[in-house]
């Protein structure tokens, strides 16, 4: 946004902040958050505090104490903004990712090398574990963590230098998602009826779906080709006693995988769905649906029968692929209709734009503070600069159409 841009929606910047805000106890810390929003979305290429307090003209000390000392909470403005999102955007969805956020350095807190999706490669860098509440067309993050690799749990002297609180260890990212839906939902955020998407860096681990079904909550996940499963018919089989020793346990018959049980579909299964329209026109491909057994050693089975439990599989076959590309394992009812299915699992799309938005043009990756508050204060500003601008995109009464993105 330039100045103009900016200038024009302040009042209604200033009522959002005033929300957002109202757990900073402190008036001048408020007021300093208004000026670090307005930095986020004011035009120019770094969004880290230096090059922010110079085109808005204050005191930069001013702007990192606000956001590296001072000890207002995060996670209290974090349970404002999403209580604001949830509000006015009525999500239909609950979407888990993470981002790497690429680091000079071994100083920052939580870096490390290790994967960065940013680069598509292993490199020194921060992941941030998100939690965002969306519909089909915009999504805001609402929820942070920041992955502590294990490496961090014994070096006291790193630790200490960033302010990492003691009870903080290492935890796998999808036990910190579930950390952070369960945070949701002591805010009060209806999670009922709205689906969790994730890719499958989350899908994969039977652990996060089990966490989800013991939240009763559903999902769609996307899954890799090779995940074991039984075709939904078979039963385990007891073999016959013989009298001497332990008595034989039912047991299944070698798993298959979705790969295989995809490419043993008959044609009729597949079917033509269009999920959504998209700036090109109508995106549609054919897709299928058939219950399946999932197969692993952890996934826990019925006390009584020894059967795994039955979910549902959902497949993508393009037109112009030899074979299927995408796998996704649902516990939706059986009933749920195919083009229903294929359009939940697919706007989980919706993240990377997103992530885009907080990257490219609110600053998400230019924080250059090295601290455990001032790297969750900063996200936490940077997404509610994005849910305001996001907000108003989707609020008939704003002033024009807003976009996140800067000239320069």
């Amino acid at each position: 946004m330039d100045a103009r841009q900016l200038a024009r929606v302040r009042r209604r910047l200033e009522r959002f902040a005033g929300e957002v805000f109202e757990p900073i106890s402190r008036r001048d810390q408020r007021a300093w958050g208004v000026e670090y929003l307005r930095g986020l979305m004011l035009d120019g290429r770094r969004k880290s505090i230096q090059p922010m307090a110079e085109r808005l003209g204050v005191d930069h000390q001013g702007l990192s104490q606000f956001v590296n000392q001072s000890t207002w909470s995060a996670v209290d403005v974090r349970r404002q903004l999403a209580v604001r999102v949830e509000r006015q955007l009525d999500p239909e969805f609950v979407v888990v990712d993470d981002s790497g956020l690429p680091k000079q350095g071994h100083a920052s807190v939580g870096v490390a090398r290790q994967y960065c999706g940013a680069l598509g490669k292993r490199a020194n860098c921060q992941v941030g574990v998100s939690v965002n509440l969306a519909t089909e067309t915009v999504g805001c993050a609402v929820n942070w963590r920041l992955f502590l690799p294990e490496q961090w749990d014994s070096d006291t002297e790193r630790r200490a230098r960033c302010g990492v609180p003691d009870d903080v260890r290492h935890l796998p990212k999808w036990q910190l998602a579930l950390d952070a839906i369960d945070e949701l939902g002591e805010w009060g955020i209806d999670l009922n009826e709205r689906p969790v998407l994730a890719d499958a860096g989350y899908g994969e681990i039977t652990a996060f779906r089990s966490g989800l079904e013991d939240r009763e909550l559903s999902y769609i996940v996307e899954v890799k080709r090779s995940t074991t499963a039984h075709a939904a018919d078979i039963e385990p089989v007891t073999e016959a006693y013989g009298g001497r020793g332990r008595p034989p346990v039912p047991h299944y018959p070698p798993h298959s995988t979705l790969e295989k049980l995809a490419a043993a579909l008959p044609p009729r299964a597949w079917k033509r769905c269009t999920w959504r329209n998209g700036s090109k026109g109508k995106l549609r491909s054919r897709f299928a649906a058939i219950p399946v057994r999932p197969a692993n050693r952890s996934i826990e089975r019925d006390p009584e029968t020894g059967e795994l439990p039955v979910r549902l599989l959902l497949v993508q076959w393009p037109d112009d692929a030899e074979a299927p590309t995408k796998y996704w394992l649902s516990n939706l009812p059986a009933e749920t209709n195919l083009t229903e299915l294929a359009r939940i699992a697919k706007a989980r799309w919706r993240i990377e734009q997103d992530y885009r938005e907080l990257k490219d043009a609110l600053g998400l990756d230019h924080f250059e503070g090295r601290s455990w508050n001032g790297w969750h204060h900063h996200v936490t500003l940077v997404s509610a600069a994005h849910a305001f601008l996001t907000l108003e995109r989707q609020d008939p009464k704003a002033p024009a159409p807003i976009s996140a993105y800067s000239k320069s």
